[in-house]
């Protein structure tokens, strides 16, 4: 099975999280984190700022890991690296994804999360990291 690596953002700003939906491709409509995948001889944290800037105009702080998730999908196994970050210029213009939503821990569910960024979502309510 083919195995992807991505990292993730989970950007915070004031006890809210921002949640990305897809545009395209087999999962269209669906929620995710925003991030993409890690070049050969890119560290994560590289990678997420450089996903962030390409797919929202935005520059970020990568504050800190939360978790890895695996995951597998039909065609694919994907590892996800979770970071907490917080904008530090832009306005998380949208260049590739069809909506935008910054969500409380109280409404998280109110979207269609991928499987993969569910986990991420429970591990904060788990957590209560959005209080934090």
């Amino acid at each position: 099975m083919k195995h992807i690596e991505v990292v993730a953002a989970i950007i915070c700003r004031d006890g809210l999280v921002f949640a990305t939906q897809r545009g395209y491709g087999e999962w269209k409509d669906w929620w995710e984190f925003p991030g993409g995948k890690v070049e050969e001889g890119e560290s994560r944290e590289d990678a997420l700022r450089r996903e962030i800037r390409e797919e929202l105009n935005t520059e970020i702080s990568v504050d800190r890991f939360v978790m890895t998730v695996e995951q597998d999908y039909p065609a694919f196994h994907l590892t996800m690296h979770c970071y907490v970050c917080h904008v530090l210029s832009g306005h998380l213009e949208l260049l590739e994804a069809e909506d935008a939503r910054w969500l409380r821990e109280d409404n998280l569910s109110g979207v269609r999360w991928l499987p993969a960024d569910r986990q991420v979502v429970d591990n904060l309510r788990a957590t209560h990291l959005l209080d934090k």
